[in-house]
């Protein structure tokens, strides 16, 4: 039913919808076909009028280990690739905080870059014991557009969410419950978060829909008032020099 690449699976049992990040050979680092099939799902779900909560999580280890240098590389080198990338961005930003149903993360391992904007545009989040967020895109150069710096004022102070933007630095589970970036640290996230997402779709479906929509309003004004600078701040960073020689080091080897 969903149109989604390998790199996503999608699994329904009855009104929910499992979504798990498929790459974890790579630590389901984000690579582009991950990174479109993203951008597309949202939509998809929002239009499958069985599903009632979804329940997103990673394969093997990690939730997201962020962006795959490869990637990365290619888009420094593909201005076309550049230019799709960035607009699929912005589609996956608008797609996921205008999701008809919850989405109930369970982070069962490191959720970095792009994981961690994942785990910022769910509406629960479960975070395994040894879990952390992440967005480290000034290490490389970047400018994290569709990342932690465009949501975190909303979960958190912005001095916090300028000291982890800023620097980068690993935010782990206690840290993230205590700063309101994660609901609760669980030794089973996935099992918790699918009681949450089952007892969501018990709900009255007109109630739970509206009011997600009226909570994500505030979300979604706040994200149109930055997205567009940051989306061309991106894509200037993907030019700098800054990020070629950081980019060149870190696929140095790697053909």
């Amino acid at each position: 039913m969903y149109d989604v690449p390998k790199e996503i699976e999608v699994r329904e049992e009855g009104p929910l919808r499992f979504i798990t990040l498929n790459r974890p050979e790579a630590l389901n680092a984000v690579n582009d076909s991950l990174h479109t099939g993203l951008a597309k799902l949202w939509p998809q779900l929002s239009e499958d009028r069985n599903a009632r909560a979804a329940v997103l999580t990673g394969a093997g280890k990690a939730f997201s280990a962020g962006g795959d240098f490869t990637y990365l590389k290619e888009l420094r080198d593909d201005p076309e690739l550049r230019a799709s990338t960035i607009a699929h961005g912005r589609d996956l930003v608008l797609g996921m905080a205008r999701c008809r149903i919850p989405v109930v993360a369970a982070v069962n391992g490191p959720a970095v870059g792009l994981g961690c904007s994942l785990v910022a545009l769910s509406d629960v989040v479960y975070m395994a014991e040894n879990a952390y967020l992440a967005d480290p895109h000034v290490q490389v150069g970047l400018v994290a557009a569709d990342g932690g710096p465009l949501t975190w004022p909303l979960h958190t102070s912005l001095l916090l969410a300028k000291e982890y933007a800023l620097t980068g630095a690993r935010i782990p589970a206690e840290r993230a419950v205590q700063m309101g970036l994660a609901n609760h640290v669980a030794a089973d996230p996935l099992a918790e978060a699918t009681e949450c997402a089952a007892k969501i779709a018990k709900l009255p479906r007109q109630a739970v829909e509206s009011t997600k929509r009226l909570l994500n309003l505030q979300l979604e004004r706040a994200v149109l008032a930055t997205l567009d600078f940051a989306m061309t701040a991106e894509h200037q960073s993907f030019q700098t020099d800054d990020f070629a020689a950081i980019i060149e080091k870190l696929t140095k080897g790697k053909g």
